[in-house]
């Protein structure tokens, strides 16, 4: 016989299938003429049961899931992907990188390290201007993060069927390959979502025709009907009630229009009802302080009321150190970003991409990036001139003053152990905090480091990727050119041209997974809820320890997916109170 509690039970995820299920009845393509709206033609005021702070990696996949059982809104500060040739077509993607103009979808912001870096600021976030690799986080990983396997899987799945690809791997890639292998990253486990040991072929965001399918994509699974996206829609607080001796709970938030205009979006009655921040590893830390929630010493500094004195906000930001060496080829390569992988045992990922360059494109790039650093950030000591190279042994210079066949092979060091802190600026909410990542302060990561740009080396001089290699032309060679590079705004040394260890602190850049700021047991729960708060949590890739596989992105919207689907299970359990 079957108990109450029990039958209670089978009911309710009876009804939760369904719901789950009957939803793509309902979907609306892209780009959502019925539910994305510029944020001036919003009301001044509006009210809903999920607010949703961040239209990015995570923000879409959350606010999709979250419309199949409730009515929710999506604040994006930026527009929509569709449309902009930079963002849509794999062709676009240095261009985008390149774009510094103050609506650019790829905002630049440079570290207190002397690294460029940039946050996405478009629907779709990151997984808008990325190099679009797709791979999952390991099994260990799932584990240690207290997700339940078999939802992991099915979210993930989820996300898989709207923007993920296998590659097709062409010669370039495949000379990668083959190296990988026949330096020993063994073994080769072809075309895979799963984090592997070895060498293996990833999923891709591009699909076969070279198109971007971004988070915004995820979108489509949302029910049109509950759900409302405000573009261009700048958030500048939370705002939180006290009642008695209870904790502050978030009620609403404020938020401008492109025009200045400013807008209340309320939480409907409910004790379900929540805030739920997915601004990036940069916003949410940024939002909670400007909200009154970090460490009181600093939001006193900046005259911010502090609702929470919460030292945690800001602190544990890591960003996985970056080094690469370029290639030039004797040989026409394709238009590749990230396809292949190799998971090393010592905790290095090598990767690689390819395709024409102008080496006096990335000049000019180089002293815009200069340019705006001055103006943005503290003194530096950096070059008053930007380097650039004269020549590689065994190539013609000629070469290096006109567009060119390349590739670049990069090892990402995995975790890191290495952390450091984000501060606010201002109390403007449009200006990048200041942020430090200390690459390479832990030195388990510098050795991670120096073992993956051995593996390069190998790579580089195996006889798999002997093709495209110029005759005479060494590993170290590149290597010493890569220091002429203006890859980033750091000092040069001479002991980097015969010391790997000095080598990576040189040339370190960054491959766009940084993370931390509002991590889990520090500044949010096991659920993302908010500590010191209600009402409030906090779902995107601020909240990771470390980072997860050889590229987080997969994870960042399947994290969206699996909360969103855990908050709406809690929902239909609980009921409206």
């Amino acid at each position: 016989m079957v108990s109450s509690s029990n039958w209670s039970h089978y009911i309710f995820s009876s009804l939760f299938a369904v719901l789950i299920l009957i939803v793509p009845c309902f979907s609306e393509k892209a780009p959502y003429s019925t539910f994305a709206k510029d944020a001036t033609s919003a009301p001044e005021v509006v009210f809903f049961d999920y607010i949703v702070i961040g239209g990015g990696t995570s923000g879409c996949a959350l606010a999709a899931t979250l419309s199949q059982g409730s009515n929710v809104l999506l604040l994006e500060r930026g527009g929509l992907p569709y449309g902009n040739p930079n963002i849509t077509n794999i062709t676009g993607f240095a261009n985008n990188l390149a774009d510094t103009s103050p609506s650019s979808p790829a905002q630049l912001f440079i570290s207190t390290d002397g690294v460029f870096n940039h946050r996405g600021r478009v629907l779709g976030g990151g997984s808008a201007v990325n190099a679009g690799f797709f791979s999952r986080a390991s099994k260990g990983y799932v584990k240690k993060m207290g997700w339940d396997q078999k939802v992991v899987n099915e979210a993930y799945e989820w996300v898989e069927k709207k923007v993920a690809f296998q590659p097709q791997i062409k010669q370039w890639q495949s000379a990668v390959r083959n190296g990988l292998v026949e330096v020993g990253v063994k073994p080769y486990n072809g075309f895979t979502y799963e984090h592997l040991f070895g060498t293996k072929v990833g999923g891709t965001i591009f699909d076969p025709q070279g198109h971007r399918h971004t988070a915004a994509d995820l979108l489509e699974y949302a029910d049109p009907t509950k759900i409302t996206v405000y573009l261009y829609a700048t958030v500048q607080q939370i705002m939180f009630k006290k009642e008695g001796g209870r904790k502050p709970r978030a009620y609403g938030v404020r938020f401008l229009d492109s025009e200045g205009n400013s807008h209340m979006a309320y939480l409907n009655e409910g004790s379900k009802n929540e805030v739920v921040l997915s601004a990036g590893a940069l916003g949410s830390p940024q939002m909670l302080m400007l909200s009154g929630i970090g460490p009181a010493k600093q939001l006193k500094a900046h005259g911010i009321y502090i609702l929470v004195d919460q030292p945690m906000v800001g602190k544990g930001m890591s960003d996985n150190p970056m080094n690469a060496v370029f290639v030039p080829s004797p040989h026409p390569v394709e238009v590749s970003l990230i396809q292949v992988v190799g998971i090393t045992g010592f905790k290095s990922y090598i990767e690689a991409a390819s395709g024409p360059l102008e080496l006096d494109w990335m000049r000019r790039i180089a002293h815009d990036f200069k340019r705006i650093a001055n103006q943005t950030m503290d003194p530096l000591k950096v070059p008053s001139e930007m380097q650039f190279p004269k020549g590689i042994p065994g190539i013609n210079p000629h070469l290096l003053h006109s567009p060119m066949q390349a590739g670049l092979i990069l090892e990402k060091v995995a975790g890191p152990y290495s952390t450091g802190f984000l501060q606010l600026k201002s109390k403007d909410p449009n200006e990048n905090p200041k942020v430090t990542f200390n690459y390479f302060k832990d030195p388990r990561d510098l050795q991670r480091c120096v073992q993956g740009m051995k593996t390069i080396a190998e790579v580089i001089e195996s006889r798999s990727f002997s093709k495209f290699r110029y005759p005479y032309t060494s590993a170290q060679s590149l290597m010493d050119t890569m220091l002429t590079f203006p890859i980033n705004l750091r000092p040069r040394h001479l002991s980097a041209s015969i010391s790997l260890e000095q080598f990576c602190i040189d040339t370190v850049m960054t491959i766009w997974h940084y993370h931390g700021g509002c991590q889990v047991g520090k500044v949010v729960d096991r659920n993302y809820r908010v500590f010191g708060v209600d009402g409030l949590r906090v779902i995107d890739g601020s909240t990771f320890i470390y980072s997860p596989g050889t590229n987080p992105q997969a994870t960042v919207m399947m994290l969206g997916r699996y909360m969103g689907q855990k908050i709406l299970k809690d929902r239909l359990a609980g009921g409206r109170k």
